[in-house]
């Protein structure tokens, strides 16, 4: 089975300081044939006008990863984290029992660009936790770095899910082969550029479930940065 999610039918708002995209169901978007895929609830695609931002607002019993793709993100949290985030560097939050946290974007000139990501946890009511990493370097392009796992193998962020997410930063020319479990369900995002997944060509922005498949076979038709989710 495959369900292509193109990115011109996301649900989107631009208010101005911030334009997002949402691939599935996500405040006032709500569209109940795309409320999320197994444990992955939220795919959000953002832009953040310089100067401005999310103020402090509460999350619980979720798992939250964000990825900033270009410019800066401050983040500064309950639990007495503040840092900025840079362009390829990961955050990941475990709001559990719960946090509260604001985002803003501290340039005065350049916008920000990221994913914030929330998937369900396997657990309720874990003690919120916070991590930040950055993982790629030039040794590690046209394969599959895990960035997020339930037992932070790899050097990876911690999750409470039965999920793997891998990014994969591939060169046109270049085919990749994922393996599927039995029963297990794969969620793909491309981030930038096009590359061919399960012998759909996807853009910058779409994305794609695939499930009752053995493997996942990934070219890039241009320098391509895709994510990957592997989800009980």
């Amino acid at each position: 089975m495959l369900q292509l999610r193109p990115a011109a039918e996301r649900g989107s708002a631009n208010y101005g300081w911030l334009n997002t995209h949402h691939s599935f169901s996500f405040g006032r978007y709500y569209d109940p044939e795309h409320m999320g895929f197994r444990s992955l609830r939220v795919m959000n695609e953002d832009w953040v006008q310089p100067g401005t931002g999310f103020g402090m607002h509460g999350h619980s019993e979720m798992e939250i990863l964000t990825y900033v793709l270009e410019g800066e993100l401050a983040h500064q949290d309950s639990m007495g984290n503040g840092s900025t985030i840079r362009a390829g560097q990961w955050q990941r939050m475990s709001a559990g029992t719960g946090i509260r946290h604001s985002e803003a974007n501290p340039s005065d000139t350049d916008w920000t660009h990221l994913y914030q990501i929330w998937l369900l946890p396997n657990q309720p009511e874990v003690t919120p936790s916070y991590e930040e990493k950055t993982f790629f370097n030039d040794k590690e392009r046209d394969g599959f770095r895990l960035i997020a796992s339930p037992d932070g193998r790899e050097d990876s962020l911690t999750i409470h899910q039965d999920a793997y997410l891998y990014l994969a930063q591939i060169t046109p020319g270049k085919e990749l082969t994922y393996s599927i479990s039995s029963g297990r369900g794969i969620w793909a995002q491309v981030l930038r550029g096009k590359a061919e997944l399960a012998g759909k060509e996807l853009q910058e922005g779409d994305g794609i479930a695939i499930e009752e498949q053995s493997s996942l076979r990934l070219q890039a038709k241009e320098d391509a940065e895709v994510l990957i989710f592997d989800l009980a």
